[in-house]
């Protein structure tokens, strides 16, 4: 499994998680990979598209229960000092 694999598989399970919750309406993804969560809404063919897939179908299903359903996504890079 590759890094960039294994990031899309992480932010799938934390979505399928957060949307399972019931009446959640807020998710906040925090990430130091911004451009792997690009991928997820990348409509081009590329290795990760079943996992795109995935999340783009749980996130329709998320939107669509409620108008103010939404998500963010936070970059929080790693290198950073705490």
């Amino acid at each position: 499994m590759s890094t960039t694999e294994a990031k899309l598989f992480t932010i799938r399970y934390g979505i399928n998680q957060a949307i399972s919750i019931l009446h959640i309406k807020h998710i906040v993804v925090i990430t130091d990979s911004l451009h792997t969560v690009k991928k997820i809404f990348d409509l081009l063919l590329h290795l990760y598209q079943i996992h795109s897939a995935i999340i783009t179908r749980e996130l329709r299903e998320f939107f669509n229960k409620y108008m103010n359903n939404h998500i963010k996504f936070w970059n929080c890079p790693s290198k950073e000092n705490w």
